[in-house]
């Protein structure tokens, strides 16, 4: 179960993520539409890739090793943290890169 609601905290950050970028930098913008779907999957690659590089994973059995009581039901701070961050910066990443591509294209 703690896998499913890393993955929801994933596409909610990178559909926050997406959508920040988009209204901060205009120029790389896909509309509302394209930085949600860009959003959603820079946020799941992006929590993935930290996930596999073990970043969420070492830091979160560290401390429920050191202190179980911050661990509940397989979730820890340190995972969800890593999960709203990765997915976040996957997010507004593959937004930027995205809408720059499109802007590159569009002028030839």
């Amino acid at each position: 179960m703690s896998g499913i609601v890393q993955i929801i905290i994933q596409l909610v950050s990178g559909v926050i993520g997406g959508t920040a970028t988009g209204k901060a930098a205009p120029k790389v913008s896909l509309g509302n539409i394209g930085n949600i779907i860009a959003g959603l999957l820079g946020g799941l690659g992006g929590g993935q890739l930290l996930r596999l590089l073990g970043i969420g994973a070492a830091t979160a059995a560290a401390t429920a090793t050191a202190a179980p009581a911050v661990s509940a039901g397989g979730l820890d701070i340190t995972s969800i943290i890593a999960s709203i961050l990765g997915g976040g910066a996957g997010g507004a990443l593959l937004t930027a890169i995205v809408g720059a591509i499109k802007n590159a294209i569009s002028k030839k």
